[in-house]
């Protein structure tokens, strides 16, 4: 098969779109998002659940996210405003988004809030929701109604995706010049208080057989399968759920995964029956220690993957919501072989700046979005105004192995990258002894950057709070106890070094303080030397700012 064919074949076989109206394509190992004909990094935010339900808000919120910094909102689209009377539909804040959007340079993703939201269907309009005998709910293993309609009825199907179609008609007829550019299914799927659904529905098909078709999925992808589960199927290919995957609460959630994928599945056949959109949902973690259905069970989770993949193989990928600490682990988790990296929520404070960085340098991220947007700061506006810039020198080096994110705080505090026979190391600005809060038991800041090799000397380092120095691998470095002005502290034992054994060591030619244009064409500022590279010693970048350097290095004997 010749390359080009087989990339599009992985392209379909992901769900990827091919139209201009918002498109993912390939580079190498990354996958990219293209809007307007390039490459486009989400630097975004998501509204509050309830800070798109009036027109007042929008004209208030948006002008402001723009100064932010932001080039996406993300913008929750509710069910029950859409369609208050069955059958009836308002599509008024969907057209004040999309209007609001355009006159403020700011693209959108909207997420259908429909049958589900955290779980929960409290977004379904109230003729919906009072009429439970036509769309049932999901009970508890005790026969408890939960306020979760079923993943079983038809009923509630039809209803969601009849909305979903007339809402996604709209949205192609009224925006033309392609402001909307992914589309996100539902909000958070999952059960809680059971890891499964126990009506008599969902019960009678947890005693059949396994489906054949995700048998045949589990089967063909067997070598890749995500460990979690290659570990739980016993390799059978015929059986009940419980024979193929055992008889727990685990099982009970595999189960209600497969189920949730397929009705998201359908609704995003609905989708692409009318546009092009990028589809994909989101998850709530399971962290903290919880068991299936003390968080939402059987969600688009990592551990899940390759049963959304068969359910829901239109999906472009499944995204986490972070909230918890260990952000770099949990990011890990949903950058896989066969899922690109998104994150539509995360929690909004001051580490969103370095943790962007982040997860485009060191996961290829399609792009990052802090919750609650519009109770942030304007200090995201640095951070994502320097990786608005940025976009055109990421674009290039994406999914080729030349890009290195790093992300430090109070516990971790550096980083080492060995490549090309130079040892790359990366530190919190605070292991300098320079700035008085690095000792004087201020919590240190977040921070982090990315690392960008140009050329086999000649590298783009850029972010918050890092230094950075290049050494041969062959080095054997030394780390002194500084003082203030830089230079070994008074009264610090000084280290015995091996024996030099000859060969070349590795200076900085140039450090550059550099703006980039739209076209990725570097500008200088200024030369950096003397005391801002510590004689030539380091590039670094303080944790009150946001910096683009140039770094050249040279080798010398």
């Amino acid at each position: 098969m010749k390359p080009t064919i087989l990339l599009w074949a992985m392209l379909l076989a992901f769900g990827f779109s091919a139209s201009a109206q918002g498109r993912l394509i390939r580079q190498g190992n990354a996958t990219q998002l293209v809007v307007d004909g390039r490459p486009f990094v989400i630097l975004g935010g998501e509204l509050g659940n309830s800070s798109a339900a009036c027109d007042a808000d929008i004209e208030q919120i948006f002008p402001r996210l723009r100064q932010m910094g932001l080039n996406t909102v993300l913008v929750p689209a509710y069910w029950d405003l859409t369609e208050p009377t069955e059958g009836e539909f308002d599509f008024s804040l969907t057209d004040k988004v999309i209007g609001t959007a355009r006159q403020h340079e700011l693209k959108v993703v909207f997420l259908w809030f429909g049958a589900w939201k955290n779980s929960m269907s409290c977004y379904a309009p109230a003729w919906f929701k009072s009429d439970f005998r036509r769309f049932p709910r999901a009970h508890t293993a005790e026969g408890k109604p939960l306020e979760i309609a079923s993943a079983f009825s038809e009923n509630v199907f039809e209803a969601d995706s009849r909305a979903f179609a007339q809402w996604l008609r709209h949205i192609k007829a009224v925006d033309t010049d392609g402001t909307v550019i992914m589309i996100q299914v539902e909000n958070e799927i999952g059960m809680l208080e059971s890891a499964r659904d126990h009506s008599a529905d969902a019960n009678a098909l947890f005693a059949s057989a396994v489906p054949d078709d995700l048998v045949r999925h589990l089967t063909r992808n067997k070598k890749s399968l995500h460990p979690w589960l290659a570990e739980r199927w016993n390799g059978r290919t015929a059986g009940t759920w419980t024979e193929l995957f055992g008889n727990d609460i685990f099982t009970d959630e595999i189960f209600m995964a497969y189920h949730y994928a397929r009705y998201v599945g359908r609704m995003c056949q609905v989708a692409q029956s009318i546009g092009t959109w990028p589809l994909y949902t989101n998850a709530a973690m399971n962290s903290r220690g919880r068991q299936p259905g003390q968080y939402p069970s059987a969600g688009p989770l990592a551990h899940l993957i390759d049963i959304w993949q068969c359910g829901a193989p239109q999906l472009c990928l499944i995204a986490p919501d972070i909230y918890d600490a260990g952000f770099d682990g949990w990011i890990g988790q949903y950058h896989l072989h066969n899922n690109p990296l998104f994150v539509p929520e995360m929690r909004l404070g001051e580490a969103n700046g370095p943790q962007a960085f982040y997860a485009i340098g060191q996961h290829d991220a399609l792009g990052v979005s802090p919750f609650s947007i519009e109770n942030g700061s304007l200090d995201l506006a640095n951070a994502y105004n320097t990786l608005r810039q940025l976009t055109p020198v990421i674009a290039r080096h994406q999914g080729l192995g030349a890009m290195h994110g790093l992300l430090f705080d109070g516990q971790s505090r550096e980083r080492v990258i060995e490549r090309d026979g130079l040892k790359i190391t990366a530190r919190h600005f605070f292991t300098l002894p320079w700035d008085a809060r690095a000792t004087d038991g201020s919590p240190w800041p977040t921070a982090g950057g990315m690392i960008i090799r140009l050329a086999a000397d000649e590298f783009l380092v850029a972010g918050s709070g890092i230094v950075v120095t290049f050494e041969n691998q062959s080095e054997t470095t030394v780390q002194q106890n500084l003082g203030e002005d830089g230079f070994a502290a008074a009264g610090s034992e000084r280290k015995a070094e091996s024996k030099w054994q000859g060969g070349e060591r590795v200076g900085l030619l140039f450090v550059d303080q550099i703006e980039v244009d739209a076209e990725g064409k570097f500008h200088r500022i200024r030369r950096l030397n003397g005391d801002e590279d510590h004689q030539g010693r380091h590039a670094r970048i303080g944790v009150d700012d946001y910096q683009i350097l140039h770094v050249k290095i040279y080798r010398y004997k």
